[in-house]
């Protein structure tokens, strides 16, 4: 068993990775439901939350079939930092996450997300500060330094620790690799075979396929994974690695029938959640995957990933299921 705080978790848990427009509340559902163990929301500006700005605080919802949900969210200042953890913990979450992991310009040139891990005290400071504020259990997300050349996650690790955090997911890359070239699991195995740590070390970064979960397990002796870009637009992943540790043999894909059922309960839930303009366009990304493999399909993805229109998306779904029913995916 794993544990995150008074939160009990499989051995190996699968955690789905907190991902900007994808991990929201309609397609961690669907994740939920093909067995992913924990989810996570999108990252969360803390300056957004405290200006109240609407996209952040929509980021807040959650619902009750998925639990157990972290919320994460990100920034530099102190002071912004603790007045959105009092906004997130009176949200009722089961974590509180926090991202010193994002590589975008963006977030890094304020100094949050990967961008704090030039500023290692700094980092540390506002994760106890952040530690005492909630009475939830608060994780990390990060990578394993800024460049090649600084390199400290076995310390790193082991101060965050030290000021209270319960668990912390680490992806195999620094900041300046954003996410070109292979993630590098061997660090990761060092912070979790430093033996003055004793909270879940989860992986994350190239686990795309059953086999990768496994070698995280078995060779780097990781405590869970944490699914990224493997899952989009095909939430059977997690189902997928489940079935592998269980037997060692893979499941067959899933069948037309229910990539359509996926699609379209997705763009449903994501039209009822966020009215249907965000709804269709924000569900576009996922629509490669959930039909990918199928020769001569072009015509009907770009209807789906073009058209703004709900009831033209749907009937492209109708019509692919109609023409592509009988499809076997290899």
């Amino acid at each position: 068993m794993v544990k995150i705080g008074p939160i009990e978790l499989p051995d190996f848990p699968l955690l789905l990775a907190p991902m900007e427009d994808v991990s929201d509340p309609p397609f961690r559902t669907l994740c939920k439901e093909q067995g992913a163990d924990v989810m996570y929301t999108e990252f969360i500006s803390s300056e957004g939350l405290i200006r109240d700005a609407a996209k952040s605080v929509m980021k807040l919802d959650i619902y009750e079939k998925e639990r157990p949900v972290g919320i994460q969210i990100f920034g530099a200042e102190l002071d912004s930092m603790l007045q959105a953890i009092d906004i997130v913990t009176a949200t009722k979450p089961d974590i509180i996450d926090i991202n010193f992991g994002c590589p975008v310009k963006k977030v890094v040139c304020k100094n949050a997300g990967a961008g704090i891990l030039r500023d290692i005290p700094l980092m540390v400071k506002l994760t106890e500060a952040m530690v005492k504020r909630t009475h939830l259990p608060v994780t990390v997300k990060t990578r394993l330094g800024w460049d090649h050349d600084s390199i400290k996650i076995v310390e790193v690790a082991e101060r965050l620790q030290d000021v209270g955090i319960q668990a912390i997911s680490i992806h195999g890359r620094t900041r300046v690799q954003m996410y070109k070239g292979q993630a590098d699991w061997k660090p990761i195995a060092a912070v979790k075979n430093n033996p003055r740590m004793h909270i879940p070390v989860f992986g994350n970064g190239d686990v795309d396929s059953p086999e990768a979960a496994v070698r995280m397990r078995d060779d780097y002796g990781l405590d869970g994974a944490m699914i990224g870009r493997a899952s989009i637009g095909y939430p059977w992943f997690f189902r997928e690695v489940k079935h592998y540790f269980e037997t060692g043999e893979h499941l067959p894909p899933p069948d037309m029938m229910a990539r359509v059922e996926a699609a379209r309960r997705h763009l449903e839930m994501s039209i009822a959640w966020k009215g249907e303009k965000l709804g269709v366009l924000e569900t576009r990304r996922h629509y490669t995957n959930y039909f990918k493999g199928i020769p001569n399909f072009k015509p009907y993805r770009m209807r789906m990933v073009t058209s703004d229109d709900a009831a033209d998306v749907f009937a492209a779904f109708d019509e692919a299921l109609e023409v592509f029913g009988d499809h076997v995916f290899a």
